[in-house]
């Protein structure tokens, strides 16, 4: 069998940094983890091709060398995953489709896309795959294989990394844990993964890193875990005390970014062991600073604390706070878009990520305005439309238009280059990095390059030149071993600018303004 593997083309959203990675040698953010893992369930004899839309093109010649072609795709990728899927069918090849994107669309939406797609392996791989490869042997393939079952993680392979360049991203994916503790009323990954957190063992963990050694790659690495810390007792006894030793031994070759609870910042000693790993950058959802909003979505760990005092303590103990953030809650006021402001310069995390809030299908929260009758059928979640930043999938308490125009406000006041330069000057202020991690993870040539084509464009090109310059002589003069992330800084916050150019004007359609009068009374907030 020859098999081609494909990744669909990622949107131009705030969460892409695709502006940011035009200023450097890197394609794409983050390797495609899915792919690369499904690659490894199939069958060793098999003839493996990977394309990636983030990297590199993919052509006709390409689908044609395939006796099937693989599709693993999120919610934000369906548009590109569909142009996939008519080019296979229109030439003739099979599509075998799976991942979050047809998990859920089979399940929920329905879309006719799929009526083009040959078979479906929906849910956990580890447990579907082997079921189709079953039938296929003996010649009787089914179209649709799903499982209510959680796969047993101790059992998943080692991701392929050989059939990528790793060269061509930014940070390649691994995983360690599946599954959140927490109990989010707008999450949906507890209705894929589960409540509770299935983790990979030491030895299995620390064979990836050796796999991802041997291909040569030196740089970041990012555990894509949603709760990194949902089972803190195996991490600080097991796991990490065994990534350190592996890291000491192999000279620090790789830097750890991973996602995890706020609660993080109550453990002195986790803090210390992840830094001393190699963990320089975290991805907190702090949602609001609202105690009402926060009581709302049963955001339980972000309550009945100092927030602002809890972000200091990760900054302080090495590592880069990225922040999520949520306007459309029924309690916000109509002052929560001066909070989100005001909570988000004070607070040093400079990649303040906004988003509207919106009902993923299942959810809590779903089925809460599902009850409602306040469900907008035809926005889905996650909508790949160029206007997606600013869709939302219900009709929320406060008015639309005050909504997004307050949605809008963050986003342009936020993103000016005087606020978003002084939020990198507060994080320096507060950021304590491991010493022992340096800046030679990165290739010499990989800085140089980077470092011109970021000269050339925020430097000259850029109306926030005077900013960049100000941030380069300051970090010179004030923090040396933090030049190279302050150009990285600085390009990102080049990338929300260019990306926010893209919807400043989109405006909230009269009819929907009317629905949401018929279905929430004459007068929402």
């Amino acid at each position: 069998m020859k098999a081609l593997l494909v990744y669909p083309k990622y949107p131009d959203t705030f969460w892409s940094f695709k502006h940011a990675l035009r200023l450097t040698p890197r394609k794409a953010l983050n390797t495609p983890l899915g792919i690369l893992t499904l690659a490894a369930l199939l069958p060793s004899a098999w003839e493996k091709r990977v394309v990636d839309m983030n990297v590199t093109r993919l052509t006709d010649r390409d689908i044609k060398w395939a006796d099937y072609v693989f599709i693993s795709a999120l919610i934000v990728q369906r548009d590109s995953a569909k142009a996939v899927i008519d080019r296979c069918h229109r030439l003739g090849v099979k599509v075998i489709a799976g991942g979050p994107l047809f998990t859920i669309g089979y399940e929920t939406w329905g879309f006719h896309e799929l009526d083009d797609v040959d078979h479906l392996i929906l849910n956990e791989g580890e447990i579907t795959v082997p079921l189709f490869l079953k039938d296929l042997a003996n010649g009787c393939p089914k179209r649709v294989y799903r499982t209510d079952e959680k796969a047993d993680i101790t059992k998943s392979p080692i991701p392929l990394f050989s059939l990528l360049d790793l060269s061509k991203y930014a940070s390649i994916t691994i995983q360690y844990s599946r599954g959140c503790p927490n109990n989010c009323e707008f999450c949906d990954i507890i209705l894929m993964d589960g409540h509770k957190p299935r983790t990979k063992t030491r030895e299995q963990l620390l064979s990836e890193m050796e796999a991802l050694y041997k291909e040569g790659y030196r740089g970041s690495v990012f555990l894509v875990d949603d709760n990194l810390i949902g089972n803190r007792a195996k991490l600080k006894k097991e796991i990490l005390p065994a990534l350190i030793n592996w890291q000491e031994a192999k000279g620090r070759p790789f830097t750890f970014l991973t996602q995890a609870c706020i609660s993080l910042a109550d453990d002195e000693h986790l803090m210390n062991l992840m830094s001393s790993a190699g963990f320089d950058s975290v991805f907190v959802g702090i949602e609001s600073p609202n105690e009402d909003s926060l009581i709302e979505c049963n955001k339980f760990a972000n309550r009945n604390r100092d927030l602002l005092d809890s972000v200091r303590r990760l900054q302080n103990h090495g590592f880069q706070v990225m922040g999520g953030f949520i306007v459309g809650f029924d309690n916000d006021p109509l002052s929560i878009f001066k909070h989100q402001i005001e909570f988000i310069q004070k607070s040093g995390i400079v990649n303040a990520l906004v988003n509207l809030l919106n009902a993923p299908p299942r959810t809590r929260l779903w089925h809460r305005l599902e009850k409602e009758k306040r469900i907008i059928p035809e926005i889905h979640a996650n909508s790949t439309t160029d206007n997606a930043d600013c869709l939302i999938n219900f009709f929320p308490k406060m008015r639309f238009d005050l909504l997004i125009n307050g949605y809008k406000e963050i986003l342009n006041t936020i993103y000016t280059p005087e606020n978003y330069y002084q939020r990198i000057y507060t994080f320096f202020k507060e950021y304590e990095p491991n010493k022992k991690f340096k800046a030679k993870l990165k290739p010499k040539a990989y800085l140089i390059v980077g470092f011109i084509k970021a000269t050339f464009v925020l430097g000259i090109k850029d109306i926030a030149r005077f900013h960049y310059w100000k941030l380069v002589f300051t970090s010179l003069r004030r923090f040396p071993r933090l030049l190279g992330l302050a150009i990285t800084l600085a390009a990102q916050g080049f990338h929300f600018r260019k990306t926010y150019e893209r919807i400043k004007d989109v405006e909230v359609h009269e009819a929907l303004v009317l629905r949401q009068r018929e279905i929430m009374g004459s007068n929402p907030s």
